[in-house]
């Protein structure tokens, strides 16, 4: 399958790649300026995809999904302060979201012919990248989990023992008012045990990927990726 998502590739060298995928709204270049403020082994590049479905948020701003999120549901919930549970079904649209990743990778690998290949994102992108390496066919090396949630529990659950040993990196802030605190400790719980190996960094903070997260990315890459970051 050839992918149809545009993708900007940052770096040379013959090392691992790093796959970073952005969050629900955000432009498709959104997370590319995370190459220049991750400490990586030396020779490692990133890829960026943007993700296929364009919105109407803002004029002028270009803003993605990998699936469409009922915004004013969203919105209310929020105000009224009630946990944003997305553990139960599947979200339309994550198969063909799923597949165009799935995509990507076969062609990156291609493409770049990585040592290692490390899979991850932001919110959504985050959501994503943890339904691929459940079920994608391709190796994955180690998992990025920034600001994630537990998605498809009846789905993802049983499957979570493919992972079994898979370094995973997961940030969280305890303040997040989009996606509870709780539910992130969930998905590690379930991670974990399942027999990955989690690392988790809670934050005093809320949706966002603040410079201590990145300071403990860098040191999690060290490590999964054999090399001195």
């Amino acid at each position: 399958m050839r992918s149809q998502l545009d993708v900007v590739v940052v770096g040379e060298g013959p090392g691992p790649l790093i796959v970073l995928l952005h969050g629900f709204g955000a432009p498709g270049d959104d997370l590319v300026s995370l190459a220049r403020a991750i400490r990586a082994p030396k020779g490692t590049r990133f890829a960026f995809p943007a993700a296929p479905i364009s919105l109407s948020m803002m004029p002028g701003m270009d803003s993605r999904a990998w699936w469409n999120i009922d915004m004013m549901r969203l919105q209310l919930a929020m105000e009224r302060g009630e946990l944003r549970d997305l553990t139960r079904g599947e979200p339309d649209g994550l198969t063909e979201a799923r597949a165009a990743m799935d995509a990507v990778l076969s062609e990156l690998r291609t493409k770049l012919s990585p040592t290692k290949l490390v899979l991850g994102g932001f919110s959504q992108g985050s959501m994503l990248a943890v339904d691929v390496a459940l079920r994608t066919e391709q190796k994955v090396d180690a998992l990025v989990v920034l600001s994630g949630t537990l998605v498809a529990e009846e789905v993802w659950v049983p499957r979570m023992k493919v992972l079994a040993g898979l370094p995973i990196f997961q940030s969280h802030g305890v303040r997040d008012p989009i996606l509870p605190y709780a539910l992130a400790e969930r998905l590690r719980d379930e991670l974990a045990g399942a027999g990955a190996a989690v690392t988790f960094a809670s934050f005093r903070g809320g949706h966002e990927i603040p410079m201590p997260v990145l300071d403990a990315l860098g040191t999690f890459l060290g490590g999964a990726l054999g090399a001195d970051a």
